[in-house]
């Protein structure tokens, strides 16, 4: 895991121009800021320079597009991020195509009827696996673009809680009497700040569209609530060169989002278990004061650039607080724990059924381990790299626990975030599993009687005891429980 989160001074990748990039790396301090302050990870024309993004490829005919976008850019009063700019790039990102020259294309009939069969039988499969019940009312068939339009709004959720402690940190640091001075200004760095946050992550989404297969591929559910989704052209570049059947990895695909739908649609506190790690992390977020009023002292608004400049050396910092590490420990371990579930329910039941089930899993691990789509994202996006030994050891506690319990025992995990496997537990998953005190047959019959024991037990109480008794009852038979 990154110890900076948020792209706050991560390690540059190795730049595809050779000593120019490196040579650009380092006049920029070889480090990379929030949202698009700083050398990019997320690739694409312009991902070091914003601006350069929106306005670098126009030929002359085009400047009056792009002041006009400029304008739009100053002019923006909206929230931390200027999401109608970030759609806007994504989208072009996606038209221009990936780097192997395929373009987005509609989904044709053919297409959709595939993927709603091979999501049909995936849970079919999956009702063998885990004691977790389908999870997904219907399934679809999108574009990239399709894909962007419909993730855009969790994006939103995950990213503007980050923004908007970047934007309030810039403002406090600023003594009131200064505030009031440099007030027009302030506000011109925010627009400013939103436009860049907006255009970064428009990129790294846009990207992120050509190689995603479905809705969960990055770990969070990114699409609407019970629908899953599978992106035919991407499953189509994934497959063709693996010397697997076409129909095989779709439905090992499908097999994957039909498995990640189950869990956030039976799990109700796991998806905001993940987004408020993400918010505990955005709380500790500060600037540096000094470099800020060199910003505000010397910034010149004909030149809009040098705050692009001056933002990128190093001006926001994460702060190295027991908070801060919780955050990201907690952020980190839940999401190794849901692809770990994951990868070990869908290769229980594949394993049976696909010749190529052990190719496929492999496949799909070494696409994490070499920097997949979930990697890029969110070292672009939130800093946080998942580590491949962190999944491998997830995975193999879930199969160990489904051996020592039971796929009853071991789902029944999931039913409250205190039972769940911690950090330490994926260091000796045997030890967990085999903990003394740990009485997984019991899980189910206890938070049973727990909520039978208030159901009943509530209406007999007297009027002015009834709801600190029966809280009583109910947390005592919680605490059994853990």
């Amino acid at each position: 895991m990154s110890d900076t989160p948020f792209g706050f001074g991560l390690p540059p990748e190795e730049p595809d121009n050779g000593d120019e990039g490196k040579k650009k790396d380092q006049q920029g301090g070889g480090g990379q800021g929030p949202f698009g302050f700083g050398p990019s990870g997320a690739g694409g024309p312009g991902a070091d320079n914003p601006l350069a993004a929106m306005f670098g490829s126009m030929n002359p005919n085009d400047l009056g597009a792009a002041f006009q976008q400029l304008g739009q850019m100053l002019s923006y009063e909206g929230g931390p991020v200027n999401w109608d700019m970030a759609k806007q790039i994504a989208r072009q990102t996606v038209s221009q195509g990936t780097s192997d020259g395929t373009k987005d294309a509609s989904i044709g009939p053919a297409e959709r009827v595939a993927v709603e069969e091979a999501v049909r039988l995936a849970d079919l499969w999956l009702d063998d696996a885990t004691s977790l019940p389908s999870g997904a009312a219907s399934a679809l068939a999108w574009s990239r673009a399709e894909w962007v339009e419909a993730t855009l709004p969790v994006w939103k959720e995950l990213v503007d809680p980050v923004a908007e402690r970047v934007g309030a940190a810039m403002g406090d640091v600023l003594p009131e009497e200064m505030q009031a001075m440099a007030g027009p200004l302030i506000g011109m760095m925010r627009s400013m700040g939103g436009a860049m946050f907006g255009t970064q992550i428009g990129q790294a989404v846009g990207v992120l569209a050509g190689e995603v297969v479905g809705s969960t591929d990055i770990g969070l559910p990114l699409g609407p609530v019970g629908k899953a989704a599978l992106l035919p052209l991407n499953i189509e570049s994934f497959g063709k060169d693996l010397s697997v059947p076409q129909e095989e990895v779709r439905l090992y695909l499908a097999l994957r989002e039909a498995a990640h739908q189950r869990l956030f649609a039976h799990v109700p506190w796991l998806r905001s278990h993940l987004f408020g790690a993400v918010e505990g992390y955005a709380r500790g977020i500060k600037v540096d004061t000094a470099k800020l009023e060199d910003v505000v002292g010397q910034f010149d608004p004909q030149n809009p650039e040098e705050l692009q400049q001056a933002l990128q050396q190093g001006m926001f910092q994460p702060e190295d607080t027991p908070e801060q590490k919780a955050a990201l420990a907690r952020l980190e371990t839940a999401l190794a724990l849901v692809e770990g579930w994951v990868d070990a329910v869908v290769h229980s039941a594949a394993k049976p059924r696909l010749s190529s089930a052990d190719a496929l899993r492999e496949t799909l691990r070494r696409r994490r381990a070499t920097g997949g789509p979930a990697e890029q994202t969110f070292a672009t996006l939130i800093g946080l790299q998942l580590r491949p030994r962190r999944l491998r050891d997830a995975s193999r506690l879930w199969a160990s626990l489904t051996d020592a319990h039971g796929v009853d025992g071991r789902d029944g995990l999931w039913a409250h975030p205190d039972m769940l496997p911690t950090a330490s537990d994926l260091d000796d998953p045997d030890g967990f599993v085999h903990r003394e005190q740990l009485d997984f047959s019991e899980i189910d019959k206890m938070l049973g009687e727990a909520a039978s024991g208030a159901a009943h037990e509530k209406p007999n109480l007297k009027k002015d005891q009834s709801t600190e008794d029966g809280d009583s009852k109910t947390t005592d038979k919680g605490d059994g429980t853990e």
